[in-house]
């Protein structure tokens, strides 16, 4: 299946939920119990308050000039004006042009999938010829030191380790060691999940760039941040707090795939002014990829419909 196949799936709820209303709401004269039908919508897509009063105000414009509006393609122009603001070049592009090795920081809470990331992300840039080290900086679950343990032997890549319950710090300084010594392409860096409001977890993080930074002065280049699409305007709560302690430079969003809140990248992109790095729709290797707001746009609203 293609990747645009694959997103147009893991989108289908959202898009059968926000299709419904909007048909509702037909051409031309603007029902007032119809309007509130797609506002409702919108909102339980998550698709964000300020967006969807500019797709009201915008309808209600448009349909004052011409009669026959089609609320679908209002929105559809909407949704590509606000989601280019968040597309940006491939991790790749930035690894090649950058210092080396390029170090990414995967940070996040519990479940949203990092040490996924990190796996699919290394066999990506392995495939791309893309030297790559393993730092199993979750020492809090040891399932989690395992996951990438295994990742690394499939796709050969080198894992920097310590038992469970380890000073992740100290993987992390030996890790930024052994990334110098083998002068490797590109350093992805595993972190325990740690909720965004707990101050402690926060400072553990930030002692853990401060060590990289010390070991390699202008690191890490990338802070990603993994966010869980399905947990909706939550996400966005945690994208803000994880931004003002660390200062997050890009947004992986998972589990896309069969949420009725997939509008929640909307609002991610118009209220925090991140750039999405990637999207992803499910358990395989291919499904994380570079986002593309013409593909989203297009398995969020397609132009021609079946």
């Amino acid at each position: 299946m293609k990747w645009v196949e694959r997103l147009q799936n893991g989108l289908a709820k959202t898009r059968q939920s926000v299709q419904k209303s909007l048909r509702r709401l037909g051409r031309g004269h603007l029902d007032p119990v119809a309007l509130e039908d797609v506002e409702a919508s919108l909102l339980e897509a998550d698709v964000g308050i300020h967006t969807v009063e500019r797709f009201l105000e915008m309808l209600k414009d448009k349909t004052r000039v011409f009669s026959g509006t089609d609320p679908t393609a209002v929105l559809h122009t909407l949704l590509m004006d606000v989601l280019r603001k968040g597309e940006t070049e491939p991790l790749e592009q930035l690894i090649r042009r950058g210092p080396r090795p390029f170090v990414v920081l995967i940070i996040g809470i519990n479940g949203v999938g990092k040490t996924t990331t990190i796996a699919k992300l290394g066999h990506r840039f392995s495939q791309q010829g893309l030297q790559t080290l393993f730092v199993a900086g979750d020492t809090f679950r040891a399932a989690a030191i395992e996951q990438l343990d295994i990742w690394g032997k499939r796709t050969g890549i080198e894992v920097i380790k310590q038992k469970q319950g380890s000073d992740p710090a100290a993987v992390v300084f030996d890790g930024m060691v052994a990334a110098k010594a083998r002068n490797v392409d590109v350093v992805l860096i595993d972190t325990a999940g740690r909720l965004h409001t707990k101050i402690n977890l926060m400072d553990e993080l930030k002692k853990i760039k401060r060590i990289i930074a010390r070991e390699m002065p202008g690191a890490p280049h990338e802070t990603l941040l993994v966010l869980d699409g399905t947990l909706g305007q939550n996400a966005i709560a945690q994208a803000q707090q994880f931004h003002e302690s660390l200062g997050v430079t890009g947004l992986a969003l998972t589990k896309l795939d069969g949420t009725s809140k997939g509008g929640v990248v909307v609002a991610i992109v118009d209220e925090l002014n991140l750039p999405i790095r990637l999207i992803g729709v499910g358990e395989g290797e291919a499904d994380l990829q570079d986002f593309k707001a013409s593909a989203f746009v297009e398995a969020l609203l397609p132009t021609d419909p079946p």
